[in-house]
């Protein structure tokens, strides 16, 4: 049986994805976490052939808790379940060792393929996420502004053009005003914009703001 945990800090998900599970002779949920500091402990006591993680937990962000358990746990497989679209953050979550990424309005059978496929060794890799890692390895390709941001930076970029104020992210990242100050200065100055209404214009130009 392939041994699942689901981490959602939505309850009403976690017992969506529970059902669909359910239906199938080979997959088992044997643990569920609402929060990073749950998952964590969880993985530290007890072996899961396959983790499925929302990137969007709430004392933690999925992609910060996905590089602490790829660094205390490199062999654990990822599947990485969001609401935000492939053009978010599907390429970075890859990059920090994911083994797949889905949306949440993938179908359930696309969610049991995908946990198979990891937990038989491979990865889940959907057809227009394999070209933008293609496009995002290929050398000399003309890259987007944004790739020059890291992941920190990245996120804060994200938030700056969801209308989120710099408090509100500070809340989020569990960083202090100060420190999202800073990184917004470092997104304009990297991506040579001179105010929050540019990010956003560019954020939503390239579809990774919903």
């Amino acid at each position: 049986m392939i041994q699942v945990l689901i981490a959602d800090d939505h309850a009403i998900v976690r017992k969506g994805l529970r059902q669909i599970l359910e239906e199938t002779v080979d997959i088992v949920v044997a643990d569920e976490a609402g929060n990073a500091t749950d998952v964590i402990d969880l993985i530290r006591h007890n072996s899961y052939d396959v983790l499925v993680l929302d990137i969007s937990m709430p004392d933690n962000t999925g992609l910060d808790l996905l590089k602490q358990i790829k660094s205390d746990h490199p062999d654990q497989p990822v599947l990485i379940l969001s609401m935000h679209p492939e053009q978010q953050y599907a390429v970075r979550v890859i990059k920090a060792g994911a083994s797949g990424y889905l949306t949440k309005e993938s179908a359930p059978e696309q969610l049991i393929q995908a946990i198979r496929k990891i937990a038989s060794g491979g990865r889940y890799i959907t057809p227009s996420l394999a070209e933008k890692l293609a496009m995002a390895l290929e050398v000399g390709s003309e890259k987007s502004m944004h790739d020059a941001l890291s992941d920190r930076e990245y996120q804060v970029m994200v938030l700056i053009a969801s209308g989120k104020t710099v408090t509100e992210i500070a809340n989020k990242l569990f960083l202090s005003v100060k420190t999202i100050s800073t990184y917004r200065a470092r997104v304009l100055e990297k991506m040579q914009m001179k105010n929050n209404a540019e990010l956003t214009h560019y954020a939503i130009q390239h579809g990774l703001v919903d």
